[in-house]
């Protein structure tokens, strides 16, 4: 049995080891962000940089205040980019997402309360409907949210429809 010492040494080592674009002379993440992202959140983790943003935002065609957006999930070895639909108007605000399997369908409440649990949802919300505010603090867009015809006090919920098992 190897000594507990030389496990968390070898744990150590794995979690500091270079990321992979690093060794393979790759392009690092951060290096492949498309143009007009609007960074969002950018912050050190394990490993390295992680990041969020938004970009590629398209209005829909018959549906006022429906946006289709590219969802920038930057990790230190990794990229995943999702397509998403906003929606922006006061009677619904939604964010509709998905981790892969699943799709989330968001009802949001610019104005309102700002968790944990709802900061992500409402900066793409911001960024994709207001870019001007993109990457500001969601809590303290209260003020603007109601001058703009949001009143503050919609109940934000979350459905979760499985997708097919694959």
């Amino acid at each position: 049995m190897l000594p507990t010492r030389t496990i968390l040494l070898v744990a150590l080592a794995a979690v500091l080891a270079p990321p992979s674009w690093a060794e393979g002379g790759g392009v690092r993440p951060e290096d492949a962000r498309p143009p007009g992202l609007l960074l969002l959140q950018e912050r050190l983790g394990l490993g390295g940089k992680q990041a969020i943003g938004v970009y590629g935002a398209v209005a829909d065609d018959k549906t006022p205040g429906l946006w289709r957006i590219k969802l920038w999930d930057e990790q230190p070895n990794d990229v995943k980019v999702r397509s998403e639909t906003i929606r922006c108007t006061p009677q619904a605000p939604m964010r509709v997402t998905s981790d892969g399997p699943n799709l989330y369908i968001r009802e949001l409440n610019p104005g309102g309360a700002i968790t944990t649990a709802n900061r992500i949802d409402h900066l793409v919300w911001w960024a994709t409907c207001f870019p001007e505010q993109a990457g500001k603090d969601p809590a303290g867009l209260g003020p603007l949210a109601r001058q703009l015809g949001y009143s503050g006090s919609l109940r934000e919920s979350e459905q979760i429809v499985p997708g097919r098992p694959r």
